[in-house]
């Protein structure tokens, strides 16, 4: 559902810990700049707890600041432009303790610290020079806010891949090959289930199961219908209900190398060697899926 720019909107009850916003947009090929403020109310006078400000000046950058009572803060200014004119974007603001942490297609791009508690927001604002297709609140609670909820889950049977989810990898795996899955795990979720196979036999190449209950991701194979040594060993656990997921799988000459919200989850080596014959990927479970690439 595409956006009127500009845009002016609540946040039912507030922001908190854990929640994201999803922004699916547009950036002009004939761009000055734009926008995107976590406002401190629901009128544009408001304080901005978050102010989001890619400009294309010659020198291109983005500037993060806040403005409290009419005056604006100390500008935080990153030389870097994560937006392409003329190019379609995703962009997530992951509301953690720290602060608000930017990723635009799928990449980290800057973390700007509260200066203003996060429980003061109350609304967003965008304007200026691009285009939005969709806004999403990732992450609210039914039991606290039932419209919030209803809205969401509207939002996103628009957007989602349906799962259960079942597609041909055309061509195969092969190295440097990377599948990237991007969703978000609801409250209430049990399991996910994340399946490479061999098509022609249904072998099962490699298989990602998070229990998200349990905190663990179990790894596996089963081939000729028997089932291998489980793996269950990493260094955390990525995957929590509410939150917004980021996951890519690369395929090495030896060994699949999987990445959550840019951190090294774990390593899983090749036990069916022919990886290139590894044509299906299957993704069942207790999920919502916005976004898959081959």
């Amino acid at each position: 559902m595409a956006q009127n720019i500009p845009y002016l909107g609540p946040i039912n009850g507030g922001l908190r810990e854990g929640m994201s916003i999803y922004i699916q947009g547009t950036i002009p090929k004939h761009i000055n700049r734009f926008f995107i403020n976590l406002i401190c109310g629901e009128y544009e006078s408001s304080d901005i707890a978050l102010h989001f400000n890619p400009r294309f000046d010659g020198w291109d950058k983005v500037v993060f600041n806040t403005c409290q009572n009419g005056s604006w803060g100390s500008e935080e200014k990153i030389h870097r432009m994560p937006f392409r004119k003329g190019e379609h974007f995703e962009m997530v603001i992951i509301v953690n303790f720290q602060g608000y942490q930017i990723k635009v297609n799928g990449i980290d791009f800057h973390t700007f610290i509260h200066r203003i508690p996060m429980e003061q927001v109350r609304g967003l604002q965008i304007a200026g020079d691009v285009s939005i297709q969709m806004i999403n609140f990732i992450g609210v609670r039914p039991q606290l806010c039932e419209s919030s909820a209803l809205m969401l889950r509207a939002l996103l049977g628009k957007i989602n891949e349906p799962v259960p989810y079942s597609s041909i990898i055309q061509g195969g795996m092969f190295p440097k090959r990377t599948i990237v899955i991007r969703g978000m795990v609801p409250y209430g979720a049990h399991k996910l289930s994340i399946k490479f196979l061999v098509s022609r036999s249904r072998d099962v190449a490699f298989h990602i199961h998070p229990r998200f209950r349990e905190g663990i991701v179990l790894r596996n194979s089963m081939i000729g219908g028997n089932w291998g040594q489980e793996e269950r060993e990493m260094s955390m656990n990525p995957f929590m209900e509410g939150q917004y997921f980021d996951m890519s799988i690369r395929c090495g000459n030896q060994r699949f190398k999987v990445f959550v919200n840019g951190q090294h989850l774990f390593d899983f080596f090749h036990r069916w060697q022919s990886f290139n014959e590894i044509d299906m990927l299957e993704i069942e479970g207790d999920v919502q899926i916005s976004y898959i690439h081959f």
